[in-house]
C-alpha cells in the first residue's frame, strides 16, 4: 500500500468533496478499526477537502491477491439486466447473470482476447459479451435456434457475429471456448457427438469454459484438456456443471 501512497504523493493527486472507501474483496474479516485506518492513511495524503456523507466522487482502496488497488469507485448501473427482455428465450437457457460471469471468468483481465461460443443456442452468452466490448464469433448448428438469436443480437442493437452452421467445421482459432453443451432438449445429440464438440474445442481454442448437466472430467480430460476449477449453479431443479479448463 506504500507504493499507493507515495504515487499519490508523487502525482499531488487533489479532488474536492472525495471520500475513501476500502472494500473488503477477502473472506477475511476486517475489523472497522482497520478499515478506517486504511481510508486515513490514503486520504490523508489526497490534497483538498474530504466530504464523508455526501461526496462527489469516491476513492476505493482493495487488496486482491496480495496486491493494493486504488482508483475511482464508479457504481454498477445494472443495466445488463435489460437483457432478460430479449424476444426470443428459453426455458432452459443460463440466466442472464451466470452468462455474464461466464464471460468475465473465461476473459479475465484480457478485454482483447477472441473469444468463441461454438454452441450458441438463443445467444444469451454473446449478448453480454458483446455489451463488454468483448470479440465474440458464434456458431449455431440449428438454423431456427439461430434465427431467433439474431434477432435477440438486433433487438438491442448488435451486430450478428452468428453463423448457423457446425462447430465441427470452424477453422478459425481463438483465445477461449465459452460452450454451453448441448444435451438433447432441441437438437437431438449423443455422448459421441458431445465429445466431438469437446474435441473441435480443443482444436479452435486455447481455453475451455464448458457449461455440462452431468458430470464430465473423464471427457474433458481425454480430449486433452487440463481442469483448473470447476463448480456447479443450480436453476429449478436442474444442476449445471462448470468447468474451466485450459
Amino acid at each position: 500500500m506504500q507504493q499507493i501512497i507515495d504515487q499519490i504523493v508523487m502525482d499531488k493527486l487533489t479532488s474536492v468533496n472525495y471520500k475513501v472507501a476500502y472494500i473488503n474483496s477477502t473472506d477475511e474479516p476486517m475489523g472497522f478499526h482497520k478499515g478506517r485506518s486504511i481510508e486515513f492513511e490514503i486520504g490523508f495524503n489526497i490534497l483538498g477537502e474530504a466530504e464523508m456523507k455526501n461526496p462527489e466522487i469516491t476513492f476505493g482502496i482493495t487488496k486482491v491477491d496480495n496486491k493494493w488497488i486504488f482508483g475511482e469507485c464508479e457504481s454498477n448501473t445494472s443495466d445488463w439486466l435489460f437483457h432478460n427482455k430479449k424476444p426470443f428465450s428459453y426455458s432452459n437457457a443460463l440466466k442472464v447473470n451466470v452468462c455474464r460471469a461466464l464471460v468475465n471468468i473465461a476473459v479475465g483481465n484480457n478485454l482483447d482476447c477472441s473469444v468463441v461460443d461454438p454452441c450458441c443456442g438463443i445467444g444469451t452468452v454473446l449478448i453480454e459479451a458483446i455489451s463488454i466490448g468483448i470479440n465474440i464469433k458464434g456458431y449455431e448448428i440449428n438454423p431456427l435456434i439461430g434465427k431467433n438469436a439474431k434477432t435477440n443480437l438486433r433487438y438491442f442493437g448488435y451486430e450478428d457475429v452468428i453463423t448457423i452452421g457446425d462447430m465441427n467445421e470452424i477453422q478459425n482459432k481463438f483465445d477461449v471456448a465459452i460452450v454451453d453443451l448441448p444435451y438433447g432438449i432441441f437438437t437431438q445429440i449423443t455422448p459421441g457427438e458431445q465429445l466431438a464438440i469437446m474435441e473441435s474445442t480443443r482444436r479452435i481454442a486455447a481455453r475451455m469454459v464448458i457449461i455440462t448437466f452431468d458430470e464430465m472430467d473423464k471427457q474433458i480430460t481425454s480430449v486433452g484438456f487440463h481442469i483448473d476449477d470447476k463448480c456447479t449453479v443450480s436453476k429449478g431443479t436442474f444442476k449445471r456443471h462448470i468447468y474451466i479448463c485450459s
